[in-house]
C-alpha cells in the first residue's frame, strides 16, 4: 500500500543567529569592494601618471636629442641643438693650422688671427626636427652617430695678411727657379737641367690655405700643389730646348737661297754661326732674343735691298714722255714678320732650300721696271687712259679727272691697284652736320682704287677729254663715258697696277 505524501511543507525549524556574526559578514564584503576600488584607482592613477610621464618625456625630447646620440664626435645625449652647437663652436676657439713650406720651418696661423668662428647653418636643429620624440624609449637601447657640415667663417682679408707675413712669402727668403739651358761642352750642345728654388706663388698659396681652413684641416703642405711655387719657364724636358740643341747642331747644314727674279742671295751656316755667342770655355751664352735680332736684321736688309713699295719709278708714257711716279700701294714688299718666322724655322732644322721671300705685296715683274707689261695708264694731263695687257692695248678712253684748282678734288698721282667692283652703286660725299651727304650720285659701274677715288661712268658730263676737267672736273674720280665704263668693268683685274700721273 502506497503511502501518500502531503504537498504541504513540513514545519520549518529556525536556527537562531547571533547579530554580531551577521554584521561581520556584511562588513567583510564592503571591505573587499573598497579595496578593489582602491586598487583600480591606484592602477588608473599609475596609468595616468605613466601617460603623463611618457608625454612629458616625449615633449622633452622634442627639444633634446635622445640618449646615446653623438653628433660630429660630441656626446649630444639630452642636449638641445643650441647646446650641441655651443660645444661645436667651442672646438673652434682653439683652431690652429700649421703651414709647411719648401725650405722653411712650419708656421702656425691661429683662429684668432683670422677671426675664425663657427656659424650655425641650422643643420643641427634640422637633425633634431627629424627626431621622432615619442620613440625615446627605443633610444635607450641603441646609439646613433651623426655627421653634419660644420659651417665656419673667417676673415679673408686677415688671412691674406697672415699669408703675406709668413716667412715663406717674404722675398728675402725666396730663391727663384732657374731655367734649363743649352751648354756647349766638348764641342757638343747639351741641356743643363733647371733648378726649382722656392719662390712662392702667393695667390695660389693663399687659395690652398683657404681651402684647408674651409675643410677644418690642421695642416697644409704647400709643396703638395705644384702650382704653389713658381716653376722654371724652361725645363730639361722642354721641346723648345731640344729643338734648340737640334738647331745648333744643324746650323752648319742650313742653306737658304733667295731668288729675286734673276738675282739670288744665299744665307748659309757660316754666316748663321757668327750670330751665336760663346764664352771663353765654349759655353753657349743663351740669348734667344739676340739671335733672333740677327735674323730680324738680316731680313730687314733683304727688304731694304729689294722692296719697291714706297719708291719712285721712272715710267715711259704712251705719249712718249718720261715721268717719275711714286707708289705706296704697289710693288714688292717682304712680309718681314712672316719671313723671320719661316727663316728661324729653316735655320733650326738645317734646311736646304731655294725660294722667294715671303711677300705681303707683289709686283708684276722684278728689276727696275716692276710694272711689267700689263698695267693701266692714266695720263691726267692728256686726260686719256690706256689698258695694256702683255704689252698690247686692250682698252682706251678719254676721261675727266678731278678739278685741279681745288686741292680737295684734284686727282692724286701714284701707283695703285683695284680695291673692289660694284654695279650699280651710289657715290656719296662727306656727311654734313644735319646727317645728309654733301652729294649723292648713282652710277652703274664703280671701280675704286685709291680710297674713295675710282673709275665710274658719268653720263652727266657733256664731253670727255680735252680741257673739260679744268672747269667741270670730278671730286677726284676718273669719269668715263658710260659705254666705256662698262667695257672697263668687264676687263679690269685686281692685281693690275694703275699708274696715275700728270
Amino acid at each position: 500500500m502506497r503511502t501518500t505524501k502531503s504537498a504541504r511543507p513540513g514545519s520549518v525549524v529556525y536556527v537562531p543567529m547571533d547579530k554580531s556574526e551577521f554584521r561581520s559578514i556584511i562588513f567583510s564584503e564592503k571591505k573587499k569592494n573598497k579595496i578593489k576600488k582602491i586598487v583600480i584607482l591606484i592602477i588608473l592613477m599609475i596609468f595616468v601618471i605613466g601617460c603623463c610621464m611618457y608625454a612629458g618625456i616625449s615633449y622633452y625630447y622634442s627639444y633634446h636629442f635622445f640618449y646615446g646620440t653623438t653628433i660630429n664626435g660630441i656626446d649630444s645625449s639630452n642636449k638641445t641643438a643650441y647646446e650641441v652647437e655651443q660645444e661645436i663652436a667651442g672646438k673652434k676657439d682653439n683652431y690652429t693650422i700649421q703651414v709647411r713650406a719648401r725650405m722653411q720651418d712650419p708656421q702656425a696661423i691661429t683662429g684668432k688671427d683670422i677671426d675664425y668662428k663657427y656659424v650655425s647653418s641650422g643643420a643641427v636643429l634640422q637633425l633634431l626636427k627629424t627626431q621622432k620624440s615619442w620613440e625615446w624609449i627605443g633610444s635607450l637601447f641603441e646609439t646613433k652617430n651623426y655627421m653634419v657640415q660644420e659651417e665656419t667663417f673667417f676673415s679673408r682679408e686677415k688671412l691674406e695678411e697672415q699669408v703675406n707675413s709668413l716667412n715663406c712669402a717674404k722675398k728675402e727668403n725666396q730663391i727663384a727657379p732657374e731655367n734649363a739651358y743649352v751648354s756647349f761642352v766638348n764641342s757638343e750642345f747639351t741641356i743643363v737641367p733647371e733648378t726649382e728654388g722656392n719662390e712662392l706663388n702667393t695667390k695660389e698659396a693663399y687659395q690652398m690655405i683657404c681651402r684647408a681652413i674651409d675643410n677644418d684641416a690642421a695642416e697644409v703642405n704647400l709643396e703638395s700643389d705644384p702650382k704653389a711655387y713658381k716653376k722654371a719657364d724652361v725645363t730639361k724636358e722642354s721641346s723648345e730646348l731640344q729643338n734648340m740643341v737640334n738647331t745648333y747642331k744643324n746650323l752648319t747644314k742650313a742653306n737658304i737661297t733667295y731668288t729675286f727674279g734673276d738675282e739670288t742671295v744665299t744665307l748659309d751656316g757660316n754666316t748663321i754661326k757668327n750670330w751665336l755667342q760663346f764664352d771663353e770655355k765654349g759655353q753657349l751664352l743663351q740669348n734667344d732674343e739676340a739671335f733672333r735680332q740677327h735674323v730680324v736684321d738680316y731680313v730687314a736688309q733683304l727688304a731694304a735691298d729689294h722692296d719697291t713699295v714706297g719708291t719712285e719709278r721712272q715710267f715711259q708714257t704712251t705719249s712718249g714722255r718720261t715721268v717719275y711716279v711714286y707708289g705706296s700701294a704697289y710693288g714688292w714688299k717682304i712680309d718681314q714678320d712672316k719671313e723671320v718666322a719661316q727663316l728661324m724655322q729653316e735655320i733650326q732644322s738645317g734646311t736646304h732650300t731655294t725660294r722667294e721671300p715671303v711677300y705681303s705685296m707683289r709686283a708684276n715683274a722684278h728689276g727696275i721696271n716692276d710694272l711689267g707689261d700689263t698695267y693701266i695708264e692714266v695720263d691726267l694731263t692728256e686726260q686719256y687712259m690706256w689698258y695694256y695687257q702683255n704689252g698690247n692695248i686692250i682698252f682706251q678712253s678719254e676721261i675727266v679727272s678731278g678739278l685741279p684748282s681745288d686741292p680737295d678734288r684734284k686727282t692724286p698721282p701714284g701707283i695703285f691697284t683695284l680695291n673692289s667692283k660694284s654695279s650699280p652703286s651710289v657715290l656719296r660725299g662727306e656727311m654734313t652736320a644735319n646727317g645728309t651727304y654733301s652729294y649723292e650720285q648713282p652710277v652703274t659701274y664703280w671701280m675704286p682704287f685709291n680710297g674713295g677715288i675710282g673709275f665710274h661712268d658719268a653720263d652727266w658730263q657733256p664731253y670727255f677729254g680735252g680741257d673739260r676737267y679744268l672747269t667741270g672736273g670730278s671730286h677726284g674720280c676718273i669719269n668715263l663715258p658710260p659705254e666705256n665704263a662698262g667695257q672697263l668693268y668687264s676687263l679690269i683685274q685686281y692685281d693690275v697696277p694703275i699708274i696715275c700721273f700728270y
